[in-house]
């Protein structure tokens, strides 16, 4: 069963943690306000339904721990174990150039383009804050 308490503890906490009032949490929830006060005041328990909104309109929350207590908030983002382009991982300097001369030379060039006589001249890689970064080939 759930704590009222407990429960209005975590209620406030969230709508505290996106900067909500009572009456701007409602709406964004699809709630009347009324609903919130009485909550909050420990008149009414949460319905169901009530729940499920906030679950939906804010994904950060965590059923189990709005519910018990347990778990996290706001969500910690799930890491996924499968490196791509993108992560932010910094490798030592050394590491780069082993890897990249593993990786010239474990790929002809045939593999990157399909003329032999062209050369990849440069690579520039844009990021979402505007800046970029260029990489010339030293051959």
């Amino acid at each position: 069963m759930i704590n009222s308490d407990e429960f209005t503890k975590r209620l406030q906490k969230v709508i505290d943690f996106y900067g909500e009032s009572a009456s701007s949490f409602s709406e964004k929830i699809g709630v009347q306000r009324s609903s919130i006060s009485h909550i909050l005041s420990g008149r009414n328990k949460p319905s169901l339904d009530f729940v499920m909104k906030i679950l939906t309109t804010y994904p950060e929350v965590e059923l189990y721990w709005l519910l018990n207590g347990k778990g996290t908030f706001p969500a910690e983002p799930k890491k996924s174990h499968t490196p791509d382009l993108f992560s932010n991982e910094e490798k030592p300097m050394s590491e780069i150039k082993e890897s990249h001369q593993a990786t010239t030379n474990s790929i002809p060039n045939q593999a990157l383009n399909s003329d032999p006589s062209k050369q990849i001249e440069r690579i520039v890689i844009f990021y979402t804050d505007g800046s970029f970064k260029n990489f010339e080939n030293s051959i």
